[in-house]
């Protein structure tokens, strides 16, 4: 019998059920800032974000790291073992960008549940897929040399994968922290307290409560291309 066999189940559903043998997927808390797993770490576990948002990054030999993409709920992410057939050690960096709650199991287990149930297949290519173009849009917004087009892109991005119409334009469904926005794009708190300070100025944008507003995604993007 499949016990992962259902067509009708959430992907969340479906990870909750890897390992009913004996080893289930546990609930784990990070706050903000918090490392999940460093570049080098033993792939032994993959994840499922419940709520928050995870950043994965590279970090490169010069010391400098470079955000490649933000994971948003109901992503699975720590499978880069899986897809390339070698347990192999982790290649990025992953961060509590914001306050998260994830299911974690162990990747033997992960490996039969994506063996045996296509739906979760076909779910995490999916996912990957938008994670790809995420991450080509973020070195894009990288190679901007002035921090004014690198946070303007990186809003874009935000309003992309975690924005949700509201009466004033898109609000960015995270609280972030002028800090959290400054490590993203590779600027300071300074320097992104004063651009985000601008835009505010010229109406592009509110700030309620750390979360972001764009009032015309397009008009942004036209007016800083």
């Amino acid at each position: 019998m499949n016990m992962f066999a259902t067509s009708e189940a959430s992907l969340e559903e479906v990870f909750r059920q890897i390992g009913n043998n004996g080893r289930p997927p546990v609930v784990e808390n990070f706050e903000r800032g918090k490392t999940i797993f460093f570049p080098g770490d033993p792939a032994e576990r993959v994840y499922f974000l419940l709520t928050g948002a995870v950043k994965l990054s590279r970090v490169y030999e010069t010391g400098e790291e470079i955000t490649v993409a933000l994971l948003r709920e109901n992503s699975v992410f720590g499978v880069l073992s899986l897809i390339t057939g070698q347990h192999s050690d982790r290649f990025y960096h992953a961060v509590a960008f914001t306050p998260v709650e994830l299911l974690s199991a162990p990747i033997d287990q992960a490996e039969i549940a994506f063996r045996e149930n296509a739906q979760l297949t076909r779910l995490m290519l999916q996912g990957l897929s938008s994670r790809i173009l995420q991450t080509e849009m973020m070195i894009e917004t990288l190679a901007h040399r002035d921090m004014g087009s690198r946070l303007v892109s990186f809003l874009l991005i935000l309003c992309r994968d975690f924005g949700t119409p509201s009466q004033q334009g898109v609000q960015i469904d995270l609280k972030l922290s002028h800090q959290a926005i400054a490590e993203a794009i590779g600027s300071t708190r300074v320097t992104v307290t004063r651009l985000l300070g601008e835009l505010r100025d010229e109406e592009m944008i509110s700030i309620h409560k750390k979360k972001i507003t764009v009032h015309n995604p397009v008009l942004l993007s036209q007016q800083f291309a």
